[in-house]
């Protein structure tokens, strides 16, 4: 009997890589070729409530009011057989998530949704879990997942095992100013998703080099961070994601996500920070561009923004907290 069971309902954060994930070394465990560090962001969030239904005989799925089935449907559902098999327990569930933001356009929706499932899961199946063990949890179902755990600034270490590959916060979400100034070019889904693009990392000739500067470069995001030093913060992101779209580009089939009007965007962005604004740049597995600033910047980089024909809309977002529960099981 699960009468005795309550719904869960837990919310997260998308987050925006400042350091890339790109490519695993193990599929089934998304454990990731290297480690990589993002920034939580508060505003956009996806909420997820879990509720067991005695009545059901498979898992059901709602995303913003609408009823899932196919790949959709499949991949919450073998989700949730992990989660079931790890609490030892064999009842099923219906999943009710919606997004507040476009989903599957580079905004990382899938982290977002899988940390929120993952938080809303592990109260409902009884599963007393540390931030870490959470945050692990999460990336199996979507790596990224595994960064919108931990609050604020956060890095996530690869490893060969899946309890030691999880994320952890670098710097509380008050620590620096920053902002996220998402450019939305489109908000359609993307044709080739993040969980298919990581599996052509590898094709690439070009990705052995950039497995190999990754270390370096999360050292130096890593300080920038810390100390807040926002020169050498826009170096290397930008750096890290021109890498990263580079692997794609020269992987086989070739992914190529940026458009013209992305790539106008990102020299705009260099031009402003020659002429001296705390600006820079960096683009998902998307066309949408994220511009990085200090807070300072917000009034004119907007305005200067929505000058820009080509952008639909923008949305500006903070350094944001971590996965929580809105409201659990009693006792």
């Amino acid at each position: 009997m699960i009468a005795a069971i309550h719904p869960a309902t837990a919310i997260a954060h998308p987050n925006i890589a400042f350091i890339k994930y790109w490519g695993n070394q193990d599929e089934a465990l998304r454990l990731p070729l290297t480690g990589s560090i993002s920034m939580n962001l508060d505003g956009l969030f996806t909420s997820t409530t879990i509720s067991p239904d005695e009545n059901l005989t498979t898992d059901s799925f709602w995303l913003d009011g609408v009823s899932q089935s196919g790949s959709a449907l499949d991949r919450v559902i073998n989700y949730l057989d992990q989660v079931r098999n790890l609490a030892e327990k064999e009842f099923y569930v219906r999943v009710e998530s919606t997004n507040n933001f476009p989903a599957g356009a580079g905004i990382a929706s899938s982290a977002s949704a899988f940390a929120a499932l993952a938080v809303a899961a592990a109260s409902v199946f009884g599963l007393d879990m540390s931030e870490a063990q959470l945050s692990a949890l999460a990336r199996l179902g979507s790596g990224s997942a595994s960064r919108s755990i931990p609050a604020g600034f956060v890095e996530w270490q690869p490893a060969r095992t899946h309890n030691n590959s999880y994320a952890r916060s670098i710097a509380p979400a008050d620590h620096w100013g920053l902002i996220d100034v998402i450019a939305i070019l489109n908000p359609g889904q993307k044709k080739t998703g993040s969980t298919e693009g990581h599996r052509l990392a590898q094709t690439s000739p070009l990705n052995v080099a950039r497995v190999a500067l990754v270390p370096e470069r999360l050292e130096r995001c890593r300080q920038a961070i810390l100390e807040r030093d926002f020169e050498g913060f826009a170096e290397v992101t930008e750096t890290d994601s021109e890498h990263m779209h580079a692997v794609m580009r020269t992987s086989t089939p070739a992914l190529v996500y940026q458009t013209s009007e992305t790539l106008a965007i990102l020299r705009q962005v260099k031009r402003w920070r020659d002429q001296g604004h705390a600006v820079c740049a960096t683009v998902d597995a998307g066309p949408n561009v994220h511009v990085i600033a200090l807070a300072a910047e917000r009034e004119w980089l907007e305005k200067e923004l929505n000058s820009i024909g080509t952008i639909k809309r923008l949305i500006t977002c903070r350094p944001g907290s971590g996965a929580r529960l809105l409201s659990e099981s009693p006792g």
